[in-house]
């Protein structure tokens, strides 16, 4: 089995966030991270990893709370210009870009529990009225575009898909598959969630607070030695 890995580096430490694992004529890319930013994966780096890979069939593991409209755009690029056949897997979370990155595929495969969530597009502004309007203008655009995206793998018409986008909607996975944004959920893999996701409006409950891991099981021999502690700290007592 061939491996490679790239290392996307912040300002301070580096770290893996974009895996690539190539086996024969299956390539698999893990994404599990934001899109751009400061921290996140980068486009150049994304594109570079995915135009390297010669494989017939490419596994696209998305786990991503989104991040930078542009970046995104690159990616979905270049993932639709690949030769290969690519089915995205929603691990985990595929909001915002990281919903373009998905649909970009050939198939969408959604674990049980995860989400897809889809919104307008965002942006901060510093400067007078004319900065504003330009801005609006641009997000406007953008949001047009996201919309023919989504229009094109739902089917939906493009006012619901807008009404979507206004309202920050998130998808469990049978309402993706519902819905036209994925083409079946996988069972018996369950999705996790590891990203603050607060600055969202509309977060799931069950993504803001994950549930506390289970107590592991205490052994025979830990357990006889917690009633004989029982037992002496009884007779100090009395």
């Amino acid at each position: 089995m061939q491996r490679s890995q790239l290392e996307i580096c912040n300002m301070t430490t580096p770290r893996e966030t974009l895996n690539v694992v190539v086996n024969a004529d299956i390539a698999t890319v893990y994404l599990y991270d934001m899109i751009g930013g400061w921290d996140g994966v980068q486009a150049k780096d994304f594109v570079q990893a995915l135009n390297s890979i010669d494989a017939k069939h490419i596994n696209l593991r998305i786990n991503s709370p989104g991040g930078s409209v542009f970046d995104g755009r690159a990616m979905a690029t270049a993932i639709k210009e690949h030769p290969a056949t690519v089915t995205a897997y929603i691990d985990g979370l595929a909001a915002s870009a990281a919903s373009w990155i998905a649909i970009a595929a050939n198939s969408v495969v959604m674990a049980e529990g995860s989400f897809m969530m889809i919104h307008n597009a965002q942006a901060g502004v510093l400067g007078d009225r004319r900065d504003m309007l330009s801005m609006a203008g641009t997000l406007e655009q953008l949001d047009n575009s996201f919309v023919a995206d989504y229009v094109a793998k739902s089917g939906k018409p493009a006012q619901q898909i807008g009404d979507w986008m206004n309202a920050e909607t998130w998808f469990s996975a049978q309402d993706a598959v519902d819905q036209g944004f994925a083409d079946r959920v996988e069972t018996g893999k369950q999705a996790s969630n590891r990203w603050n996701l607060t600055a969202y409006r509309n977060a799931p409950q069950e993504l803001l607070e994950p549930k506390p891991a289970a107590p592991e099981p205490v052994s025979n021999h830990e357990h006889e030695h917690r009633i004989r502690r029982l037992a002496m700290l009884e007779k100090l007592a009395a």
